[in-house]
């Protein structure tokens, strides 16, 4: 599975967390959330292409992101 950028939105712990943060969703389902607007509303396509091209460009987006 390819690296999924840690959490989009963590939260210091609460006394429900027991590991420090709640992660919550990954940076990489929140980057392919995005894009999946973008490839959308661009034109339709079917959903299992539309969703593999949004997990495409978020793979693309994490891995620009730890090159910098």
């Amino acid at each position: 599975m390819p690296e999924n950028g840690g959490p989009a939105f963590p939260t210091p712990q609460t006394p429900s967390t027991v590991d420090g943060l709640y992660d919550g969703m990954s940076l990489r389902d929140y980057f392919a959330a995005a894009a999946l607007q973008g490839i959308c509303a661009r034109s339709f396509q079917t959903e299992a292409f539309a969703a593999v091209q949004a997990y495409r460009v978020a793979d693309a987006m994490i891995k620009e992101r730890s090159t910098n």
